[in-house]
């Protein structure tokens, strides 16, 4: 294994108490958490029985206020430009219907991009007027940046794509994406949902000036739990789909003003305990090192991808010259979804994903449904071979 440093998967597998029961290769559906993680969120809400939901609060204030923090170190930003909300697609929801669209305005997008996100711009485009293109593909499978660039002009008001799709294996070219972006005046909008936890993710290099990210997934982190991060220039740009007096201030009975800062998308009510376990999965991910981690993934996901081509009957759809960790594949003569229950009857845990959430991408490829296996750094090599050897055996009985 290569990378900025050596692993202790013996470690790794120690905090992560569910590798005792289940070869979990899903983490891109949701990650176990380890168990750091577990235990501040579970410790949080004892406190709050014990003393109130409030006052809990107000006593662990330096630590909520932490993840802020925590966050920012993660992506190269500033805790100011982070607000903390309840999953990846509240994130990007306050972000897209923030921007001020009017008739006749462009979203430029990608083939691949997942259903919540294509949904939200065909409402956009029925209620006020906007068009969306999707972008084409490079002969490779990620978005062409030649393409975009072509596609271009004084009407394209967004350009909303996704750093790792759900269903197709590779890695989109999200930073000269956000080259391109910043350098025709384009608001750029990137989901890195999949990215996150399992790559370096820097929104300085990557040039996009929002980003939205949950912590379920490669992140190891509570589910209910995400964040946005909102590039402090366009700020005053945005006005969020609704306000509330934590995301504002009644300075008159007529009118308001909004925070200063990212919190202005954020809500007052929001689960404590699960910011909390958040931070602490940030923290984690810092500790081990996303680096390490990166390379790690690649070693687990090659093996699991060349051992799935050497089985007859196997096609992986995987596509990009850079791939994530999210492995997608089929079994001639059966059904994804039985192959997903028969590898959970023996301890493995992978998930389906299915045309009905990439439109754009699966139809035109002839995919209706493939299997989705996805590990990360604490799986083990045996882990792997375990899933191998089950296709097998899936593939003859």
């Amino acid at each position: 294994m290569t990378g900025t440093k050596q692993l202790d998967l013996e470690r790794l597998r120690a905090d992560t108490s569910g590798t005792e029961r289940v070869a979990h290769l899903n983490n891109a559906g949701a990650a176990l958490p380890p168990n750091q993680v577990v235990d501040a969120v579970v410790s949080f809400l004892r406190r709050e029985a014990e003393i109130g939901a409030y006052e809990a609060a107000a006593e662990a204030d330096d630590v909520i206020e932490g993840v802020y923090g925590s966050v920012a170190r993660l992506i190269n930003a500033r805790p100011d430009e982070i607000a903390l909300v309840e999953s990846a697609t509240r994130a990007w929801d306050m972000a897209f219907y923030a921007i001020d669209f009017r008739p006749g305005d462009r979203i430029l997008t990608s083939r691949s991009e997942y259903a919540s996100n294509a949904i939200a711009f065909l409402q956009v485009a029925r209620g006020r007027g906007v068009v969306v293109d999707v972008v084409p593909d490079a002969p490779d499978g990620a978005l062409s940046t030649d393409a975009l660039r072509a596609m271009l002009d004084e009407r394209v008001k967004l350009i909303a794509i996704n750093y790792v799709p759900s269903q197709n294996g590779l890695v989109n070219p999200a930073a000269e994406i956000g080259a391109v972006a910043r350098g025709a005046g384009v608001l750029y909008l990137l989901d890195a949902c999949q990215a996150l936890g399992q790559l370096p993710v820097d929104v300085t290099e990557l040039g996009c000036h929002l980003l939205s990210a949950n912590g379920r997934k490669f992140l190891r982190g509570p589910r209910g739990t995400g964040f946005l991060w909102v590039d402090p220039a366009v700020l005053d740009r945005l006005e969020p789909p609704f306000l509330d007096d934590h995301a504002a201030r009644w300075t008159a009975p007529d009118t308001y003003e909004m925070r200063p800062d990212a919190r202005r998308f954020e809500t007052w009510e929001a689960s404590y305990a699960g910011r909390i376990g958040l931070g602490v999965a940030v923290e984690y991910a810092l500790a081990v090192g996303l680096s390490a981690i990166e390379a790690r993934n690649a070693v687990l996901s090659n093996r699991l991808r060349t051992g799935l081509a050497r089985i007859p009957g196997v096609t992986v759809h995987d596509r990009g010259n850079r791939r994530s960790a999210i492995c997608t594949y089929t079994l001639e003569g059966r059904e994804p979804v039985e192959v997903r229950e028969r590898l959970s009857d023996g301890g493995v845990n992978v998930s389906v994903a299915t045309s009905a959430t990439a439109m754009y991408d699966m139809p035109e490829r002839g995919v209706t449904a493939v299997v989705r296996a996805s590990p990360h750094y604490y799986n083990s090599e045996s882990e792997i071979d375990t899933l191998l050897t089950a296709m097998e055996d899936i593939r003859k009985t």
